[in-house]
């Protein structure tokens, strides 16, 4: 099975993403997906030039990380799924809302049009806020499935919502399946 993983810019997440993609590499072949800001932006987490050459040594592969470069995922049904983890709040609003302006929500529409599953591993400071609406909205809509996530810190940051990013592996199986992992609150 070929599977396309989608990076979008929630870097301080990074550093747990990149051993779920290596686990995934195992049973899967899989191809990495950077959102522009995932290869273009430097931060205190790295480089985009780091991340760029990790993901690609992980999964052997060039990174597709132009709009172009993944509009054929659907045409040429390349993936049995696509997983996005992380998945940011800008990303959550452009899915929820069908917009196809970034190569991480292009890859989804055109991998979408397949029926084929989308695995979205969420990350966003504002998911019990402005966000909140999107991930309902997706939760209700047919072949997406969510990695069960929960708050990361109540205490300091009260609308903060982090997949547990050590499910993707069982999510995605779940996914391919047809089912959502359960609980998919934490």
């Amino acid at each position: 099975m070929h599977i396309g993983f989608a990076l979008t810019g929630s870097f301080c997440t990074y550093s747990q993403i990149f051993p779920m993609m290596e686990l995934l590499t195992r049973d899967y072949q899989v191809t990495p997906i950077l959102s522009a800001n995932g290869c273009t932006i430097d931060s205190r987490f790295g480089t985009a030039a780091e991340h760029m050459e990790t993901v690609e040594e992980i999964c052997g592969t060039s990174a597709l990380h132009t709009i172009e470069a993944v509009e054929p995922i659907g045409p040429k049904k390349l993936f049995d799924a696509l997983v996005i983890a992380p998945c940011t709040g800008n990303t959550l609003a452009k899915l929820a809302h069908s917009i196809a302006d970034t190569p991480v929500t292009m890859a989804a529409k055109s991998h979408l049009r397949n029926g084929r599953p989308v695995v979205v591993a969420v990350s966003t400071n504002d998911g019990l806020a402005g966000a909140a609406e999107n991930i309902g909205k997706l939760l209700a809509r047919k072949h997406y499935y969510f990695v069960p996530f929960g708050q990361d810190d109540a205490a300091n940051k009260p609308t903060s919502l982090v997949a547990d990013f050590t499910l993707i592996p069982q999510t995605l199986d779940a996914a391919l399946e047809g089912r959502q992992l359960q609980p998919i609150l934490l």
